[in-house]
């Protein structure tokens, strides 16, 4: 069996938020490692200056991916002046405004595709809605990244699929619903409603969503930081799912972290070790940095934790 020796040039658009970058700076690793005895790839990510020392800096164990800066839009309503990512962010309110400014990128990413060598693919984040047009404008395939497993993926098609909260009374924000596709799920409304209360808020996001979910089903495919044998049921509901671009599970991509070798092992891992040896389970709990929790949730989930009567 011969092995191509056509070279290929992938370039990675991730959105402005470390949970996107990240994954998508792992699948370049894992690209340029599937292609070491035979470097036949080129990897290109696209960024923005704020945002280029963090990526630079985790990719300092792989100098051979090129990272270039675009000038991130200047002036944007309700934007502090510098704010390039969404943890900058004073207030989630203003996330809809800040993926919509992304836009503004879209002329200088085209005019630096035409300098680059022929992209065999694209890998855009799903919030870059208008990657989608650039692509079909050079003609080059794009997959679509949101850097999440397939579970969320599968419920929130089903739950638009269904229409289970298209009618406003039809349910109360709270109420839990069971998803029709998986009767073991139950959802609410509040899950899906972009965390805005105001109509305007909520109609802008509800359009980005349309914008994002379109570009997404003409796109080539769904990259999914997973593993078939982790959610099979959810990757095949995807995948059967109509005309919907395959999803590829390529994950998990933290397994191309370097390993830190001649480390010690840090407080927090002793702690977990201890509680194995223990046989005490361990509950984790982690929003993200996106998540805004008033101190009425955050007492609830405090109470939560508390009656669990596990240690976290």
């Amino acid at each position: 069996m011969s092995v191509s020796t056509h070279h290929h040039h992938v370039v990675l658009f991730p959105f402005m938020s470390k949970g996107h970058i990240i994954p998508l700076l792992q699948f370049g690793r894992l690209l340029l490692r599937h292609h070491r005895k035979e470097p036949t790839i080129t990897v290109t990510v696209f960024t923005t200056p704020k945002n280029q020392p963090f990526i630079s800096d985790f990719l300092s164990d792989t100098p051979e991916i090129k990272v270039i800066s675009l000038p991130f839009p200047e002036n944007i309503t309700g934007i502090p002046p510098g704010v390039e990512n969404t943890e900058k962010l004073p207030s989630m309110s203003l996330f809809v405004p800040f993926t919509r400014a992304t836009k503004l990128l879209q002329p200088f990413f085209e005019e630096t595709l035409k300098t680059l060598p022929k992209v065999s693919f694209m890998v855009s984040d799903g919030f870059l809605w208008w990657t989608s047009e650039s692509a079909a404008k050079f003609n080059i395939p794009r997959f679509v990244s949101y850097g999440m497993n397939s579970y969320s993926a599968a419920v929130s098609i089903s739950v638009f699929k269904h229409e289970l909260f298209t009618e406003p009374e039809s349910k109360s924000d709270t109420e839990p619903v069971t998803v029709p596709d998986f009767p073991w799920i139950k959802v609410k409304k509040c899950d899906f409603d972009h965390g805005t209360t105001e109509p305007e808020e909520s109609g802008a996001a509800l359009e980005l969503s349309m914008d994002q979910i379109k570009s997404t089903t003409t796109s080539h495919g769904f990259l999914v930081n997973s593993f078939y044998e982790l959610e099979s049921a959810f990757v095949d509901y995807n995948n059967n799912s109509g005309d919907k671009p395959k999803s590829w599970c390529v994950g998990p991509l933290c397994l191309t972290d370097p390993p830190k070798q001649g480390s010690a092992k840090p407080a927090w891992i002793h702690w977990l070790d201890q509680k194995r040896e223990e046989g005490r389970p361990v509950l984790y709990v982690a929003f993200g940095t996106q998540a805004e929790i008033s101190n009425k949730q955050l007492m609830e989930l405090a109470f939560g934790l508390e009656d669990s009567k596990v240690r976290t």
